[in-house]
């Protein structure tokens, strides 16, 4: 039985990391989440450094509002998903993920290893949604510095 749950937890968050990592429609990326419980995203990082690091969006309304924050400052490409750690009996998962990303506003782009901490209910939907990231990028990013510090 424990098998069969890591399995079933894996499939979950492999299925969730696929749809960003084909830049799938938001909707189809709220599928995932758990209409059962209230739900959760948090992406760590101090709030001064960008508007969607450092707190705690909740609710259905809470967690679109952070993928549509997100969205209106970065963009990525060549996502992809490595190293799931699954912990059945907490049911969580935890995943290496890259991309390139860009501060829209500015055209700043930056290669970045991140990690999703997923936390799934029982019939395998998201209920926490955990992000550690290089916010430190983003906000050189934001500010158009980036670009000056690779150059050295």
């Amino acid at each position: 039985m424990p098998h069969q749950k890591r399995a079933t937890l894996l499939s979950a968050a492999e299925s969730f990391c696929n749809a960003f990592a084909s830049q799938k429609p938001l909707d189809d990326i709220l599928a995932h989440f758990s209409t059962r419980y209230e739900i959760m995203a948090h992406e760590h990082g101090l709030k001064q450094l960008a508007p969607f690091l450092g707190r705690e969006y909740t609710g259905e309304k809470g967690v679109k509002e952070y993928f549509e924050t997100l969205a209106s400052y970065l963009s990525y490409e060549n996502m992809k998903f490595s190293t799931y750690v699954v912990d059945a009996a907490e049911n969580r998962v935890s995943v290496r993920g890259e991309a390139k990303f860009t501060w829209t506003s500015t055209g700043q782009s930056w290669d970045e290893i991140f990690t999703y901490v997923l936390a799934f209910d029982e019939d395998g939907k998201v209920v926490k949604y955990e992000v550690w990231a290089d916010s430190g990028a983003a906000y050189l990013a934001s500010k158009g510095q980036l670009d000056e510090l690779k150059q050295k």
